[in-house]
């Protein structure tokens, strides 16, 4: 239908109906009520503007090049103009049909779709500093990068996941020197703590592996300790953060070192090219980057008068790294800390060469943990905020993921423990994991009774008239335009509410309508109908990370 609406604008420019332009973005999607057709569109609305007339005269013009289309010919039984100018779709009859051979075909990857123009996408996200635990802003980065990478490799892109470890800068060397300090002090020696170190009991637990594996750093000089502490315990901290991502069910495809960008002479080679650019200037002991010229609200400095680099420094070279890979788009998801951080960015990427509309940045908003309707805060092994893996021991991988993933990324998310604890209807992953252990039930026991699901094409799908079945086969049927738009819109959000809408949806028709038992040819396709929503609810908790139970 997408195609057959540009192909009909097109012909309708072709033929001097609508004056050239060039086709617009517009959204097609399935209405909330059920009067305003089986999929609406705003073609005609966004097109008036550059077409220079009424709304509902555009759509007019779509309406008569639509009807010419083989594919509306086939799948659409009527077409109505409605409001300022919606174009409103109503499905011929044997949609449900078509459905459910769809469904039957395309399986697991009911809902994927292959891209007009497929792009090598890199998706940076988490990226925390390599000193401590994973924590629960870290934890909503995680599920939120993860599912849109599974959005845009369903959409039919290449994506591949990037985790940036900043393990050569002021908090490694901090974090050196606190583990220095616990190490010294369980080997029995009177030293004190940094203090601007790191005192949480996760400090203790590496130092005292240390002590176990390495009591030769006794007595080593305090640099050749620090030294070691900086390069090994770093890694050590990599190695159990990445354990408690894949608790999580989060895996990254590399591992960036920050120290690796530094040691290749990166960070110098990319700084030389700048100069060469132009983009470069020296004032006031300090080398400066011209970012205004690319739409930054002031310079920056890029290397101190001491010599030392900035942290912007060291972006703009991994940035550039990332380029040189060959990527189309560079995606990185940070905290709202760092809105300010963006425009120069931007601008370094202009001033390497690249097109600086193909980087993009999502901005996280923070988590609030509620428990008993107050804020959870403190956690007595990090000495901080509630870590990943306290968490994960609170309400399981399902939980978290489906919480963290029910708000939209630029909203502030409050997560209530509590609620997701809880396995009854009002928990949404519970509520949502039901449907298909209820579905999976079924199947169990029509097996026990003889019954076996049918192909799709031995289905009676226009038996299927009551209002309970209509309406759920209209949602499953709209689930690949929600993987779309969840995907372009980097909106994960919408696939949690999608999903509660489904097993809402199949709740109510399992309430009213009986299955196994009823005439025969009904039963057939209340069990397709049935087996076609176990389908979705599983590929639509597969794209959130969340598992798709059996039984509960």
């Amino acid at each position: 239908m997408r195609r057959a609406l540009e192909a009909a604008l097109l012909q309708a420019q072709a033929e001097g109906k609508l004056p050239a332009f060039s086709p617009p973005a517009f959204v097609l999607e399935t209405p909330k009520e059920k009067e305003h057709g089986d999929l609406a569109t705003n073609l005609a609305l966004v097109s008036a503007g550059p077409a220079r007339m009424a709304p509902r005269q555009v759509a007019e013009i779509l309406r008569e090049y639509l009807e010419q289309q083989p594919a509306v010919q086939e799948l659409v039984g009527r077409i109505e103009i409605a409001g300022p100018g919606f174009i409103n779709l109503f499905a011929r009859e044997g949609w449900l049909a078509r459905l459910f051979r769809a469904i039957e075909t395309e399986g697991d990857r009911y809902g994927h779709s292959r891209a007009d123009k497929p792009l090598r996408i890199l998706l940076e996200y988490v990226s925390a500093n390599p000193v401590g635990p994973m924590v629960v802003v870290n934890a909503r980065a995680a599920a939120v990068g993860d599912c849109l990478a599974n959005l845009y490799a369903a959409l039919g892109h290449q994506v591949e996941r990037e985790y940036y470890v900043n393990d050569a800068g002021h908090q490694a060397d901090l974090f050196a020197a606190s583990l220095n300090a616990r190490y010294l002090q369980l080997a029995g020696r009177d030293v004190p703590f940094p203090e601007d170190g790191y005192p949480g009991e996760y400090v203790k637990e590496i130092a005292a592996e240390f002590l176990r594996s390495h009591p030769e750093l006794v007595d080593l000089p305090e640099q050749e300790r620090l030294a070691f502490f900086k390069i090994h315990g770093v890694d050590r901290m990599v190695e159990l953060q990445q354990q408690e991502l894949a608790r999580f069910g989060v895996r990254f495809d590399r591992w960036f070192r920050e120290r690796d960008l530094h040691r290749s002479g990166a960070v110098e080679d990319t700084l030389a090219y700048l100069r060469a650019q132009g983009a470069l200037y020296d004032r006031e002991g300090a080398v400066w980057f011209a970012s205004t010229r690319w739409g930054d609200d002031k310079d920056r400095v890029v290397v101190k008068s001491d010599g030392s680099y900035t942290y912007l420094a060291a972006d703009i070279a991994y940035h550039r790294d990332k380029y040189q890979r060959g990527y189309d788009r560079v995606i990185d998801i940070w905290g709202p800390d760092h809105h300010g951080y963006i425009g120069r960015m931007r601008a370094a990427v202009a001033a390497l060469g690249y097109n600086p509309a193909s980087f993009e940045v999502i901005l996280l908003q923070l988590v609030t943990l509620l428990k008993d309707g107050q804020p959870v805060r403190m956690s007595k092994r990090a000495g901080e905020f509630v870590t990943l893996d306290e968490l994960l021991d609170e309400v399981g991988k399902d939980a978290a993921r489906f919480f963290f993933l029910m708000r939209s990324p630029s909203a502030h998310l409050d997560f209530d423990l509590d609620l997701a604890r809880q396995q009854s209807e009002q928990n949404p992953v519970y509520y949502v994991q039901y449907a298909h252990a209820r579905i999976a039930s079924l199947f169990r026991q029509a097996e026990a009774a003889g019954v076996s699901l049918p192909r799709a094409a031995e289905v009676d799908a226009e038996l299927l008239t009551e209002a309970e079945e209509v309406d759920l086969a209209r949602k499953l049927a709209a689930f690949p335009e929600e993987v779309k738009l969840a995907g372009e819109r980097q909106e994960p959000h919408r696939l949690t509410r999608y999903a509660m809408e489904v097993a809402s949806l199949y709740h109510s028709f399992y309430a009213h309508h009986r299955i196994l038992g009823s005439e025969p040819r009904l039963q057939a396709a209340r069990l397709y109908l049935s087996h076609a929503t176990r389908v979705v609810l599983r590929n639509c908790l597969t794209l959130l990370g969340v598992s798709a139970p059996e039984k509960m």
